[in-house]
Formats: C-alpha cells, structure tokens, sequence
C-alpha cells in the first residue's frame, strides 16, 4: 500500500510542479519495477500525468 501510495505521490509532485524531472520518472519507475505491477489507482494517475504532459501543462524535463 505504501508503494503504490508513493507512486501518486510523485505524480502529485510532477503535476503541482508542472514538470516531469528525469529524478521523478526514475522514482516512479523503480517503484513499478519492485512491485511487479500497477493498481488501477496508479494507472489513473499515470494516465493524468501523460494526459497533461500531451496538453503541454506538464513538461518533461531532459536528463542533463
């Protein structure tokens, strides 16, 4: 529960800062690789996160 907590967390943290940082998307990466799978929870807010990111709202930023 704590983990896939932890992966809205940092899609609530992309979102209110408007940026995908390569930091988050490793986060959020490593955390669906040590659980094996996503809850629907997760995918919903994965899936707002890709929504906005299209939009342009959230902006992906390059690693350096």
């Amino acid at each position: 529960m704590v983990a896939t907590n932890m992966i809205r967390r940092l899609v609530s943290k992309a979102l209110s800062v408007k940026r995908l940082t390569p930091e988050i998307e490793n986060e959020i990466n490593s955390e669906l690789t040590r659980l094996g799978y996503i809850s629907d929870m997760d995918y919903e807010a994965l899936e707002l996160l890709m929504e906005e990111m299209d939009a342009g709202r959230v902006k992906l930023v390059p690693s350096a």
